[in-house]
C-alpha cells in the first residue's frame, strides 16, 4: 500500500479483497465478525459504485487489491469547522492561548483583512487539506457579526460550487444569541441564512434575555424551515447553564427541526444532579450534540504557568448512554482558537478516543466521524458503507484498532468514485502572498 494510488487496480470492475469493516459503518451486509466492532468482507467496486459486499477472500474473478486485513472506512463527516477563520495563524496569533485571546485576535483579524478574496484563499486551501485526508462532507459556521459579514458568505457560496461533489459543504449563520432580540437583526440574519441555503445557528451564553432570544430563534426556524446549530456554554464556568434552557425552548416551542449544540463545555464542571437533569432534557428535546475535544483541551482552563486540571469537553459517553445522537469535529484548525489542526478526521477520531475515553470497548466508536454527523446533517448517503453507493472510502494498513489509533495512518489510499485519488496535501508556502510573506 505504500505506493499510494498506483496501487488500486486499473478496471472498471475489481475487488477490495480481504478488508476489515468498522461494523457500524455497514448497512445490509454482515461479515464475519473478527472482534471489538469490526467484520471481513470483499467489497467489488464497478463503475465507481459498491457493487457487492461478499464473505472475505470469496470473490476471485475480478482483478484484486488485498486490503491483508486493513481497515476500510467511509469517507468522513466533519460537521462543525471554521473555515472562514482557518489558517489566519501566520497573521495573528493568540498570545495567551486562552479564549478571551482567541475573541480578540478574531475580531482585529476579521475587521482588518478578511475580503471575499482573503476568505476564499483560506477556505480552498483548507478543502484541499479535507479532500486528500478522506473527508466528503463539512458543516462551517461562518461569523455574522454584524449579522452579516459581507465576505465571507460570497466566499462560502464560492466554494461549495467549486468543491461539489468533491466536499459537500453547509454552512451555519454564527452570531451571538442576543443580536436574535433586534427585529431588524432577525430579518438580516434570515434573508442571509435563506439565501444561501444555511442554518440558523449562533452562541449562547447566560445573558439577560436569553429565553426571549432561544423563543425568537426557534420562532425564526420553525417558520422558515430553518435546521439550529449552536455554539453552548463553551466555558468552565459551573453556572453556565444554556443548554438547559435551550433544550427547555426546544420542548416548549415544539420545534420540529434538527438542533445541534456544540461543546457544551460547563456541564462536565457542575455538580452530577444538575447534569444528569440537563442531559434528560437533552435527550427528551431531541437534541444531537457535537463534541470539539481538540480545540476544547486547547482552550479550556488554560493559565499561565499552571496546568490544566480538566480536560474541557462535555459529558459525551453520558449522553449516549440516554440515547442522544454524539459526534466529534475538528472546530477550528490554525486560527487563534485552535493553533494546530490540518482538518484530518482520523486526527480527530484519534485524539477523541483518548481525551473522551471512547474506548474499552472501542466497538462503536467509528460512528462518531461517519453515521452520525451524517445523519445530522441529514445526509444518511454519507458516512457509510452500502451496495448501491458511489465507492469514497478510505483504506488503511492498519486492521486493529490499537495499530488504526497508534500511528496518523499518513498512508492512506482515499477513492472518490472508486478511483484512488492524488492525496498530495497543499503546502502552506500557498498562503504567504496573504500574509505579506
Amino acid at each position: 500500500m505504500t505506493k499510494g494510488f498506483a496501487a488500486i487496480p486499473d478496471a472498471d470492475r475489481y475487488v477490495l479483497a480481504n478488508a476489515t469493516l468498522p461494523s457500524v459503518t455497514v448497512d445490509g451486509f454482515d461479515g464475519r465478525d473478527v472482534g471489538e466492532g469490526l467484520m471481513r468482507a470483499d467489497i467489488v467496486v464497478a463503475d465507481g459504485k459498491i457493487e457487492a459486499l461478499r464473505p472475505a477472500g470469496s470473490v476471485a474473478e475480478l482483478p484484486v487489491f488485498d486490503l491483508d486485513k486493513g481497515q476500510v472506512w467511509p469517507c468522513f463527516v466533519d460537521m462543525h469547522t471554521h473555515l472562514d477563520k482557518g489558517h489566519i495563524w501566520a497573521r495573528r496569533e493568540n498570545p495567551t492561548g486562552d479564549f478571551a485571546g482567541a475573541l480578540a485576535a478574531v475580531d482585529a483579524d476579521r475587521d482588518a483583512n478578511w475580503s471575499t478574496a482573503d476568505v476564499r484563499a483560506r477556505m480552498e486551501f483548507s478543502l484541499r487539506s479535507a479532500y486528500a485526508h478522506g473527508t466528503k462532507l463539512i458543516r462551517t459556521h461562518i461569523d455574522c457579526v454584524p449579522p452579516q459579514f459581507p465576505a465571507s458568505w460570497p466566499a462560502f457560496a464560492e466554494a461549495r460550487d467549486a468543491w461539489a461533489g468533491r466536499v459537500d459543504l453547509q454552512a451555519v449563520a454564527l452570531s451571538p444569541i442576543e443580536l436574535f432580540l433586534d427585529e431588524t437583526v432577525r430579518k438580516r440574519l434570515t434573508d442571509t441564512v435563506a439565501t444561501y441555503g444555511g442554518v440558523l445557528g449562533g452562541f449562547t451564553y447566560m445573558t439577560p434575555g436569553l429565553e426571549t432570544a432561544l423563543d425568537h430563534l426557534f420562532a425564526m426556524a420553525s417558520e422558515n424551515g430553518f435546521d439550529i446549530d449552536l455554539h453552548v456554554d463553551e466555558t468552565a464556568d459551573p453556572n453556565a447553564r444554556s443548554l438547559q434552557a435551550i433544550a427547555e425552548a426546544a420542548i416548549r416551542t415544539d420545534y420540529e427541526g434538527q438542533v445541534t449544540v456544540g461543546h457544551c463545555c460547563s456541564l462536565a464542571r457542575q455538580e452530577e444532579s444538575e447534569a444528569d437533569r440537563t442531559m434528560d432534557l437533552v435527550a427528551e428535546a431531541g437534541l444531537a450534540v457535537v463534541s470539539l475535544p481538540m480545540c476544547n483541551l486547547y482552550l479550556q482552563d488554560r493559565h499561565a504557568g499552571r496546568t490544566p486540571r480538566w480536560r474541557g469537553v462535555t459529558l459525551l459517553n453520558e449522553m449516549e448512554e440516554r440515547g442522544i445522537r454524539v459526534a466529534v469535529a475538528s472546530d477550528n484548525t490554525r486560527d487563534p482558537f485552535y493553533a494546530y489542526g490540518d482538518l484530518d478526521a482520523v486526527e480527530v477520531f484519534r485524539e477523541a478516543v483518548r481525551i473522551l475515553h471512547l474506548d474499552h470497548p472501542l466497538d462503536g466508536a467509528a460512528r462518531v466521524v461517519t453515521t452520525n454527523p451524517a445523519a445530522i446533517l441529514r445526509r444518511s448517503d454519507v458516512g457509510r458503507i452500502r451496495v448501491g453507493d458511489p465507492a469514497d472510502l478510505v483504506l488503511f494498513r492498519a486492521r486493529t484498532w490499537s495499530e488504526f489509533l497508534s500511528r496518523p495512518q499518513s498512508d492512506r489510499i482515499v477513492l472518490r468514485q472508486g478511483k484512488a485519488i492524488d492525496r498530495t496535501l497543499p503546502d502552506y508556502r500557498d498562503l504567504d502572498s496573504l500574509f505579506g510573506h
